[in-house]
């Protein structure tokens, strides 16, 4: 297994799996499931998980603290600039003036697709405003570089639609993005097994993000452990650096030096 690390916002990690805190049943089988995933970045709906904006409730702060996890709050559910920055300014006073964020802007409630020109106009306020932005984008490589221009710290385009599990449709277009990238690129969105994490891995990207390919497994707890692999293997592969393809080879993998002749 590889140890090498990375860092967002000027802060290093060893795992390059996060993981999202929705979806799951209760708050004991979100913690099962991201121990077994091993992330130590952990993805939090403001909107939708309670982190003490709701005095009373259980919070996600007892189960998950975040002396023990870095959080990324996140803007699931806005659809325009302004109310992603109200969301994340929120966020940051709930967690003491926390800085690194996730912005999404969506652009319809049906394909969850983001809206890049809602978030270009996010992104450009958050980091004049002093946030750490890892920001949600499509997969368009002209977009991603602008993203990154305006000071984001990881651009993160979706494999496939949020939810869908379709895996990276277009790794094309991926590996365009991380060639021309100067920060971490991390696949966000479509993911839906173990394999589509290794193939983005194997892709160049610096790590994957998902929710509800373990949320909605059968069993999240089994899943994210294979998610964890996943991301590991697929590293590991990169780094060693494939054979490359060929349409057939007249050179066999095994020695026919010393090989008994037939009679």
């Amino acid at each position: 297994m590889t140890t090498d690390s990375f860092q967002i916002a000027g802060k290093t990690y060893s795992s390059r799996l996060l993981v999202g805190t929705g979806k799951y049943k209760d708050f004991d089988e979100t913690r099962r499931a991201i121990d077994a995933s091993g992330a130590e970045i952990v993805t939090v709906a403001i909107r939708r998980v309670n982190i003490g904006q709701n005095a009373g409730e259980p919070s996600l702060l007892d189960y998950l603290p975040p002396s023990q996890f870095t959080y990324l709050p996140n803007t699931a559910g806005c659809y325009s600039a302004d109310d992603a920055v109200r969301t994340l300014r929120l966020a940051r006073e709930l967690l003491d003036g926390h800085k690194l964020v996730k912005l999404e802007v969506l652009g319809d409630s049906t394909t969850l697709y983001p809206n890049v020109l809602e978030t270009l106009k996010a992104a450009e306020t958050l980091v004049k405003d002093g946030f750490d932005v890892m920001v949600y984008t499509s997969d368009d490589p002209i977009i991603a570089k602008e993203l990154e221009n305006i000071g984001c710290c990881a651009v993160m385009p979706l494999a496939s639609l949020i939810g869908s599990g379709m895996g990276i449709l277009n790794p094309w277009n991926l590996r365009l993005i991380i060639e021309n990238a100067k920060v971490p690129v991390l696949v966000d969105a479509g993911v839906g097994t173990a394999s589509d994490a290794a193939i983005g891995m194997e892709l160049g990207c610096a790590g994957v993000l998902m929710n509800t390919a373990i949320a909605g497994a059968r069993d999240p707890v089994r899943m994210a452990r294979a998610m964890k692999l996943a991301v590991e293997a697929g590293r590991e592969a990169f780094l060693a650096g494939r054979m490359p393809r060929k349409l057939y080879s007249a050179d066999p993998s095994s020695p026919v030096s010393g090989m008994i002749a037939s009679k």
